[in-house]
């Protein structure tokens, strides 16, 4: 936890009524209209997230039924191989990202941006994430083919026509550029420090409304 979120803490304790999503109340979202096959793909797939510090939504999608691996790292912006110092800064166009590889014979990219949309983050807050502020807090989907561009686009429209936000979606769909692994002491963070309080106020929420939203996607791993 690096000092801006300590020194956050006051705030955080003050948010954890909406701790998780923020969107406490909020209707379950609707299946996505336009998906990718499984039969349209072979073997394992890859996709790109940011939403915020990157522990919940690395642990979110860690327990959906599908994913092989999920990593914490930087997407987004141009500089090789950024330290968390760096991206930190805001000024090297990075965001707190998750790569998440996954089965689509189990689970497919779009049940992955539901499960993206509704439980790992508020898609809602431009340039932040609850106590987290800045671009690298950015909400922001990183496709790696026009297949997943074409469903991210068609979700977040028709999310926005069923009007399942209180306010404006505001994710960034763009090209991935790379993605940069993040410091080993990133990965896995929630496992590790299921007591902290970052954890506990922000992050165990989502996995709490990961498993009632999307039971049939929650695996306890």
């Amino acid at each position: 936890m690096n000092t801006k979120r300590m020194g956050r803490f006051a705030l955080m304790i003050g948010l954890s009524a909406l701790a998780g999503t923020g969107l406490a109340g909020t209707p379950p979202l609707p299946a996505p209209a336009v998906d990718i096959p499984a039969s349209s793909v072979k073997g394992p797939q890859t996709a790109v997230f940011a939403g915020g510090c990157f522990w919940g939504v690395e642990a979110v999608f860690r327990h959906v039924k599908g994913v092989d691996r999920a990593v914490s790292g930087y997407a987004g912006g141009m500089v090789v191989k950024p330290s968390y110092e760096q991206v930190g800064s805001g000024k090297t166009g990075h965001a707190e990202s998750v790569e998440v590889t996954y089965d689509p014979a189990q689970v497919s990219y779009g049940q992955l941006l539901a499960v993206f949309f509704s439980v790992a983050h508020d898609p809602t807050q431009k340039d932040r994430q609850g106590p987290d502020y800045g671009t690298q807090y950015r909400s922001a989907i990183f496709y790696v083919n026009d297949d997943q561009r074409r469903v991210a686009e068609a979700y977040i429209a028709q999310l926005d026509q069923a009007k399942a936000f209180r306010g404006p979606i505001v994710t960034q769909v763009a090209k991935l550029p790379a993605f940069w692994p993040a410091e080993d002491y990133h990965q896995n963070y929630l496992a590790q420090h299921p007591m902290q309080p970052y954890i506990v106020i922000n992050d165990l929420p989502k996995l709490a409304a990961l498993q009632k939203e999307w039971p049939q996607l929650y695996t306890k791993r």
